[in-house]
């Protein structure tokens, strides 16, 4: 299942809106269903209304009814057309941990579809403030 939503993020990277930092990033995100949605980054001029990868790919799947995710993967593709690990932002972590057990969610930074590195939200997130804190 890793290398498919590698492939499929790395296909999302096409749709990514970056003409001002010239950075693309896109995801592929599993739910517990198996579907995979995907996401890319889209900038605003005013910065602050930017909207990362991971997050639009979050997003569409819960306004389709999806609530319960087990991987995601990153990847991103500079001005140069180079890949590196791209770690998701505190905010998507963040956003995540709503929708995922942190101990289980694998989230998945890949350079291409062999190299890659895996890891769970609460490595990346330790310490994270959930539903469950409330």
């Amino acid at each position: 299942m890793i290398e498919e939503m590698i492939e499929k993020a790395f296909g999302a990277l096409k749709y990514s809106y970056s003409p001002y930092s010239n950075f693309k990033v896109a995801a592929a995100l599993l739910t517990e269903g198996g579907k995979i949605y995907t996401g890319c980054n889209i900038e605003n001029a005013a910065y602050s209304p930017t909207n990362c990868a991971e997050r639009t790919a979050v997003f569409k799947a819960v306004s389709e009814g999806e609530r319960r995710f087990l991987a995601i993967c990153i990847v991103n593709e500079d001005a140069e057309g180079n890949h590196d690990y791209c770690p998701p932002c505190g905010v998507c972590r963040q956003v995540l941990m709503e929708f995922a057990d942190a101990e289980k969610l694998q989230v998945i930074l890949a350079k291409n579809g062999k190299e890659y590195k895996v890891y769970t939200l609460a490595e990346l997130l330790p310490l994270g403030f959930g539903p469950e804190n409330l």
